[in-house]
Formats: C-alpha cells, structure tokens, sequence
C-alpha cells in the first residue's frame, strides 16, 4: 500500500538557511527517475507477493498466520531500518549504505525463492525489509541534498505520486508472474529489481553530502530526542492515530487475499484487480484531501476520515459474523482505504507541524510505529485459519476503535494548536 512520506513535502525545504547548488536540468531528471525507482522498492516488496500469499502458505506447509509472519517480518526490518539508516547516511554519506542496501535487497530477494521453510523466507524478508528501509530513507535524504523551494516540492511530490501509483501496479505485476510462475518467481522479479537499482545508483548518483556536512551526533543524543518526543503531547497522540490507521490497513493487507481468494472465490489475478482499485481509491481520497485541507484545515479532514473508517468497521464485522455478500465486503474495504486517504496524510501533518527542530527524529519514530504495529496487526488476522475473516475484523475494528478513543481524549488546548 501507499508508503506515505514523513516529512510535510516543500515546507522544510523552504524553511533551510542553506543554499543548494541544485543538479543541471538534465542531471535533474535522471537524478528523479532513479530515486523514484528506489522509492518504489519498498511498496513492491511489501505488495508484490500478495496474490500469491495463499499458495506460499500452502506450499510450505505453512497456516495463513504463518505465511502472514512472512509479512510482519518485512514491515519490522522496514521500521526497524529506518531508525539506523538516516543516522548512517549522515556520518558515511548517502551513496556508500545505498549501494550496500541494494546489494543485500538483491540478495535477500534471490534467496527468498530458494527458500525451503516458511520460517526461513520469515527471517529472509526481515533482511529484505531492512535493507529496503535504507533505499527509503536515502532517497528523501538525497532531496533534501539536491533540492530546496519549488525544485524540492516537485520533487517530493513525485515521491508522493510512486508511492501511491506503486502499490496499484505491483499486485497486477505479481498476478502476472504467478501466470507461468509459482510465488518464488515473484521473489525472482524483486530481486532482478535490486539488480537493476543497484546498477542505477552505481552509474547515476553521485555523492551528495559532503565530508564537511557530515554529522557525528552520538547514540545519547538521539535516544534523549525520541524520548522526549515519547513524552511530547503535541506529537504522540497523532502519531499514535497515525500508527493505528497504519495497522488497520495492513490488516487488510496480509488478510485480504485470503479473504477474497478462499472465501469469496476470486482468482488471483481478479484479486490483483480489487486490491488495485481500493489503492487508487485511497490515493485519490488523498488528492481530494489535499484540495480541501486549505479551507477545512487537517484536524478537520482526520475526523471525516475516522469517521469513514467507523462506517467500514461496520460493513466488516457484519461480513465476518454473517458471512455477508461479497459487494459488502468489497464496498467495506473500499471505503476503509479510501478513508486512510484522510487519515494517514493529515495525521503525519498534524504530528509533524510543531516538530521543526526534531523533524528527523520524528519522521523516524512515524516510520517505526507505522510498519511496527503494522507488523504485529498482520499475523493476528490468521489466528483462525484462512477461511474466517472475524480474526481480521476484529484486528480492524480495535485499531479503528482505539484511534478514534485516542482522538477523543486529546487535550482541547493541543487540538486548538493544531488547527
């Protein structure tokens, strides 16, 4: 799904007293094509296998909550990654863990398709996930490198639009493989797509920080930070909000192939199709969003969007307990993502918008609570075997449940702030 980047697009680039050198026009646009070619990594490892999720449990002899762990694993390495890899690039340089990140994902991902045991390819995509974690973070490191005002807001933006179109192509791409391949195959493409980027950062991108920009901040210092930002009421209760709408959605993420593949009878490739749509549907509730975040503000739009999320709880629960028609279920899940079109954006912002001087720090600790409580929602969904789906609502519905719980008792004085 959608991958939604940390830092509010343009606003602390305007904000830098530092003038940037920006790239030739057409050193620019080379430079874009491949950091948004990275950027897309990380959606494509998480999404890509996802029509084939089935039939790698059952081929490896694993429950669907095992083969979700396959899931969960990816998540914690890309959260977990995170919080080392934009501290490493700022002492080392960003090309140096770069390469070294698209080696290991290459690797990893070729791996993967050889693996004999479902708890082999759980630590293998743990690997991939960190070192895709690494692309991630880099690739904004590189923006905020090469570009500042307009140029890094139309840079940005690109960002935002391979982060919501990658999620839409890469499950089409996995039905696509798992026409003359098994699920290892898919792994294969992943890997041959490292390959590739590898290439790409060793031919294209040159160093971007240099020696003298370098910053040699100890572990001390930065644990002090997240700890404050642990105590700030201004941050945690949207980034709290932030991380729970996150593990709703890859709720559905790691329980909606089987859902509509072994309940509801889809093929994998109609599959592919329905989770196609209801990505578009939340990038385009994102685009609506930011049409209408200048007039309404963001606090606003979150509460429309949690309130839509409530609505989809509803449709979900009844599906799960009545075993309910498959155009509840697909109009459920439809408006369930189209309202994180809403919420994930507005309450990144929110979050964000009084952190200026730890917009970093903070950036890191949004990335590590969305993929880590991601990463704990995505095996519960399974708990009852792949041809119930009450786990899943249920996984949904709390997390739903607890941010709407966690908006209400928000101190009013923040809310006012944050308007």
């Amino acid at each position: 799904m959608p991958v939604v980047l940390p830092v509010p697009a343009g606003r602390l680039m305007a904000e830098s007293a530092a003038s940037i050198a920006e790239p030739p026009r057409g050193d620019r646009a080379r430079l874009l094509l491949v950091l948004g070619s990275l950027y897309a990594l990380a959606p494509l490892a998480i999404d890509m296998y996802l029509p084939g999720l089935p039939a790698l449990a059952h081929g490896l002899h694993a429950s669907a909550s095992q083969g979700q762990l396959t899931l969960t694993s990816c998540l914690l390495g890309l959260g977990i990654g995170q919080l080392f890899a934009g501290p490493i690039s700022d002492s080392r340089g960003r090309r140096p863990p770069l390469l070294v990140g698209m080696a290991a994902f290459a690797v990893a991902s070729f791996v993967c398709a050889l693996a004999p045991s479902i708890w082999a390819l759980i630590v293998l995509r743990f690997v991939e996930g960190l070192a895709g974690a690494i692309g991630m973070v880099i690739v904004l490191a590189i923006v905020r490198d090469s570009f500042e005002g307009r140029s890094a807001a139309r840079a940005y933006a690109l960002l935002i639009l391979v982060s919501g179109v990658a999620p839409v192509v890469a499950p089409l791409i996995g039905a696509q493989i798992l026409r003359f391949s098994s699920w290892r195959g898919v792994f294969v493409g992943l890997g041959a797509a490292g390959l590739v980027l590898l290439l790409a950062v060793a031919w294209a991108l040159t160093e971007t920080l240099p020696p003298a920009a370098r910053r040699t901040a100890g572990l001390g210092e930065a644990l002090r930070t997240l700890g404050a930002l642990l105590g700030d009421r201004r941050f945690m209760p949207f980034a709290g909000t932030f991380a729970l709408m996150f593990a709703a959605m890859f709720a559905y993420i790691a329980g909606s192939s089987f859902v509509f593949e072994n309940i509801y009878g889809l093929s994998p490739e109609l599959y592919s199709v329905v989770f196609a749509a209801n990505a578009a549907g939340l990038v385009a509730m994102a685009q609506v969003g930011r049409q209408l975040v200048g007039r309404l503000g963001p606090l606003v739009l979150m509460r429309v969007g949690l309130t839509m999320s409530v609505v989809a709880c509803c449709g979900i629960v009844v599906c799960a307990l009545t075993h309910g028609s498959l155009a509840l279920a697909l109009a459920s899940f439809a408006v369930l993502l189209a309202a994180n079109g809403l919420n994930v954006p507005n309450t990144a912002t929110l979050a964000l918008q009084e952190q200026r001087e730890r917009a970093g720090s903070a950036s890191a600790l949004l990335g590590f609570g969305q993929f880590s409580l991601g990463a704990a929602a995505a095996p519960l969904v399974g708990l009852a075997g792949s041809r119930d789906m009450l786990p899943m609502a249920v996984v949904i519905a709390a997390c739903v449940l607890v941010a709407v719980a966690l908006q209400a008792g928000n101190a009013r004085g923040v809310a006012r702030r944050t308007v």
